[in-house]
């Protein structure tokens, strides 16, 4: 008997324009990676006994995993909502935000506030139902943050707010 598991608590719909693109994509990919996987299943359940054939077993599994990425994605891309304009006020934080923060000890980071389905920590983009995204929405320059993050609370002062990237 398994354990019961509570949903996750649904993250918020919103994506950047950029980030649908991405997400549309990787679903038309899929399909593509869909057909290959599929005429090499067929191929591999040709060779004979598939009990011990463990080419099949590996494609199977990875069939599974391009369905279930591929059903994720088209319950996922329609409850989407695309997020295309700035702000009237481009000094105060809102969704498509890149900031820059400042420790007290003088270090810099800068994170983009994004939506939950494109993430990425390498590039300092973060899920708007974070923690510090949530702690950063509504402020403007020179605002202090106080974070709980597990190591304690960290404050942060905002540096700068701009919706475009650096390089633009």
């Amino acid at each position: 008997m398994g354990r019961y598991r509570p949903p996750a608590p649904k993250s918020s719909p919103y994506i950047t324009r950029e980030g649908y693109q991405s997400l549309a994509d990787e679903l038309k990919a899929l399909w593509k990676r869909r057909t290959e996987v599929t005429k090499a299943l067929t191929a591999a359940a040709a060779e004979g006994d598939r009990s011990e054939n463990a080419e099949y077993i590996y494609r199977k599994k990875e069939l599974r995993g391009v369905d279930r990425r591929i059903r994720y994605l088209q319950k996922r891309l329609p409850d989407l909502k695309v997020v295309s304009q700035q702000p009237s006020d481009p000094t105060v934080i809102f969704f498509g935000a890149w900031v820059t923060l400042e420790n007290p000890e003088g270090a810099q980071c800068c994170y983009r506030i994004v939506g939950a389905d494109e993430l990425d920590p390498a590039k300092g983009w973060i899920s708007m139902d974070s923690p510090m995204a949530k702690a950063l929405m509504k402020k403007t320059i020179d605002d202090e943050i106080r974070v709980q993050t597990p190591q304690g609370h960290c404050e942060y002062t905002v540096m700068e707010v701009r919706y475009t990237p650096a390089g633009d």
